[in-house]
């Protein structure tokens, strides 16, 4: 397989997701802004939406987007525990929260990676959007759970983390939501993540 990535996008968290599964993979940086990869290949030839992840499977067939990545690399690897069964109540309750991580988490941030820098004038309003999700995923992990699903790592978590996360990277303090600060370190502790992280020179 071949992860198509671009670093520290939502790919990571598929990053890290085949890794703790452990998988074998090969990866390929995507430049975001000319949706060339780093062998100087036109990514839109493998995802015509121009953007990762992309996951081109041994057989040529190619996964995009990341709640699919996320649970098709679970399913590959069931012994990791890294998504409930299929057909399953719990199941369910996975691809609700990684469709409200797509949906509504992931979006918000849209205005800080847009290309152009983000006014002062428009960061106020920017940031409350996020602040809005945050709200809601602070209020989940208040009655002290480890995880989003279950008790254990969850693909899920791999995507809230990846997510959070960005908001060390646009300036948000994390620290008004301290069950999510707490979380993002948690799940950034893990091998598999520092990892991850590393291999895409995040670290350091």
């Amino acid at each position: 397989m071949k992860l198509y990535y671009t670093p520290g996008a939502c790919s990571l968290a598929v990053h890290i997701a085949l890794r703790m599964a452990d998988q074998e993979f090969e990866l390929e940086r995507v430049d975001s802004a000319t949706k060339t990869t780093e062998t100087g290949a036109d990514f839109r030839a493998v995802n015509p939406r121009g953007y990762v992840p992309a996951l081109t499977l041994d057989g040529g067939d190619t996964i995009t987007e990341a709640p699919a990545v996320l649970q098709y690399v679970a399913d590959r690897a069931p012994d990791a525990a890294l998504a409930p069964a299929p057909t399953t109540l719990a199941r369910t309750r996975l691809q609700e929260v990684l469709n409200f991580i797509a949906s509504e988490l992931h979006k918000s941030f849209k205005p800080f990676f847009s290309g152009t820098p983000i006014s002062d004038a428009d960061r106020p309003a920017a940031e409350e959007v996020v602040a809005n999700r945050m709200r809601f995923v602070e209020a989940m992990l208040a009655d002290g759970r480890q995880h989003l699903i279950g008790d254990t790592v969850s693909v899920a978590d791999l995507y809230l983390f990846t997510i959070a996360n960005w908001c060390n990277f646009v300036g948000i303090d994390l620290g008004r939501w301290p069950n999510l600060k707490a979380f993002v370190a948690r799940i950034g502790a893990l091998p598999a993540a520092r990892e991850a992280m590393a291999a895409e020179g995040l670290t350091g």
